[in-house]
């Protein structure tokens, strides 16, 4: 996974850490990695990602041990724990730094129940040397498609970065899983890909671009694609409802 200067250099390194020892924990075995970090460190995208994503494909049960688990992995590890849910596992943890004005806070994010047809595969992470659960490509793509809508629509905010991937994915040539956006939105394709085309069009900007990115991609990068990015998504979708259309015979 790229790194843009020291200090996600710092950030990286914790990422890392904390992924290392829960890959690690036989306890934890059920916790499939996912999302932008580990579709940056399986080759899959070339941005910087700031959180950790799974999902648990445990029973419900076993929920209380996870949080155990994951507890004791935090206090072996220095991390404070500044916010957590009580309804999933989700954490916030602050990480020693020496300059109080520097990113000191990484997100472990656990989705439960995930999709039932989501599809995983070990893939070997370079950067921390380990074969790894983690959804497949198909898998993330399909799920990242939704999260641009689904994210607007439980938490009233936007995501430039779920349209930098959408674009990216696209781009590459790599399939979606459809059987994901059906569950997740119980749309068909057709009408799943218009709305989200719509949502682009209408909520995306430049400056929403603008503000997300930067962080995450090289300048020289985000340099070539800042103007062109909706309007390319925006290409892609249509063409992929035209295409389903042909397939459907409308």
């Amino acid at each position: 996974m790229i790194t843009l200067n020291s200090q996600d250099s710092a950030h990286k390194a914790w990422l890392y850490r904390v992924l290392v020892a829960i890959v690690d924990n036989k306890n934890l075995a059920h916790l499939y990695f996912k999302g932008g970090t580990a579709a940056a460190m399986a080759g899959y995208l070339d941005r910087f990602s700031v959180d950790l994503d799974f999902d648990f494909v445990g029973a419900e049960t076993d929920i209380a041990d996870i949080r155990r688990e994951l507890k004791k992995i935090f206090k072996d590890l220095g991390l404070e724990i500044k916010d957590e849910s009580t309804k999933v596992p989700q954490y916030f943890l602050k990480y020693p730094t020496k300059d109080s004005s520097s990113r000191n806070t990484l997100k472990i994010d656990i989705t439960f129940p995930a999709p039932s047809a989501n599809i995983y595969e070990p893939i070997k992470l370079n950067d921390i040397n380990r074969i790894v659960m983690c959804q497949n490509i198909a898998t993330m793509f399909a799920n990242k498609l939704v999260a641009a809508v689904d994210r607007f629509e439980r938490n009233n905010s936007i995501a430039g970065r779920d349209i930098y991937d959408i674009h990216h994915f696209f781009f590459n040539g790599y399939k979606y899983n459809t059987q994901v956006i059906k569950e997740r939105t119980g749309l068909s394709l057709i009408e799943f890909f218009k709305n989200l085309e719509t949502f682009i069009d209408k909520h995306i900007s430049e400056t929403i671009l603008d503000q997300d990115l930067n962080p995450l991609i090289l300048y020289e990068r985000f340099r070539q694609i800042r103007k062109t990015l909706k309007a390319e998504t925006l290409m892609f979708l249509a063409e992929e409802i035209n295409k389903l259309k042909i397939e459907k015979n409308i």
